[in-house]
């Protein structure tokens, strides 16, 4: 009998986001702030004997083979060398393009899961590495804690955040990465900080986290601009990653509430709580023990 197992692939937050260079291959330098929210694609994953990799259902707009979810499938093969394969349905709820990590979080779970799955036991730091080479985002889904993070994102650090619950907007269009970065308006100087100064909530003439793509965001896109004003109404509402999602902390899941009822019909909003802990890694947690028990 194919073993099988579910897990969710959590939404991230960049809760500041700092460009303090630019290398010599064109990648910049940052400095960030991750924190998982408990709002998160699913996938549900079964083993198979003869070792192809299925994705249910196809991805618009993405060719099978280019998706995360099975390019990390095909180089957890790769570095193992095993005989297996897997059926993989996903239940994607956030949003594409939209700065949350979904795709990274989705290739993260597949190789977590399909660690477990073909009994691998490669480890998390060797997890991280081959995530790497997916995406910057992907080690610190891995590692599944909140993170300070430096150089492209990888270098991580694990940190305690407060948890306040957030409503996260998506103005119902995206925005390229590439284009943000090439923006001539991007600030691509700011100057780095100690983890300690950012974890007060200090940055550069003493202002409170900001995303320094968000400038540039708002210029290649009004209506991101217009909807990160709206939202600024009710907190310090900021970008998160490149965009195009915004999201706003606040104080009480009521207050989430208040703001949802009156969030414009062209946009897609929800609530979620933020969390130190990844949520797929207390399903890893629960699944363990479960597994123990059997």
């Amino acid at each position: 009998m194919n073993a099988r197992l579910s897990l969710p692939a959590p939404a991230k937050l960049n809760r500041m986001l700092h460009i303090v260079g630019r290398r010599a291959d064109g990648y910049h330098e940052l400095q960030t702030l991750f924190q998982f929210l408990d709002h998160s694609d699913t996938l549900h994953f079964t083993t198979r004997e003869d070792g192809a990799i299925q994705l249910h259902p196809a991805v618009a707009g993405v060719d099978h083979e280019a998706n995360l979810i099975v390019r990390a499938a095909r180089l957890l093969q790769h570095e193992s060398g095993t005989s297996l394969g897997a059926d993989i349905h996903l239940e994607k709820r956030l949003p594409l393009g939209g700065g949350l990590g979904g795709g990274s979080s989705d290739a993260a779970t597949t190789l977590l899961a399909l660690d477990r799955l073909w009994s691998l036991s490669l480890g998390l730091p060797r997890l991280a590495e081959l995530g790497l080479s997916l995406g910057a985002d992907v080690p610190v889904f891995v590692h599944g804690r909140s993170a300070w993070a430096e150089g492209i994102g990888e270098r991580l650090t694990p940190v305690t955040l407060e948890t306040p619950w957030f409503v996260v907007l998506h103005p119902g269009v995206e925005v390229s990465t590439p284009a943000v970065f090439g923006h001539p308006e991007l600030t691509r100087n700011t100057p780095p900080i100690s983890m300690a100064r950012a974890l007060r909530g200090e940055a550069e003439q003493g202002r409170v986290w900001r995303n320094d793509c968000e400038a540039a965001v708002k210029r290649l896109s009004p209506k991101i601009a217009q909807a990160l004003d709206w939202l600024s109404a009710f907190g310090p509402a900021m970008l998160t990653g490149t965009g195009s999602c915004l999201f706003c902390p606040l104080t009480s899941e009521q207050q989430a509430d208040r703001i949802l009822h009156r969030v414009d019909s062209h946009w897609h909003a929800f609530k979620a709580r933020g969390c130190n802990t990844s949520p797929l890694h207390d399903a890893l947690d629960i699944h363990d023990e479960m597994s123990l028990m059997s």
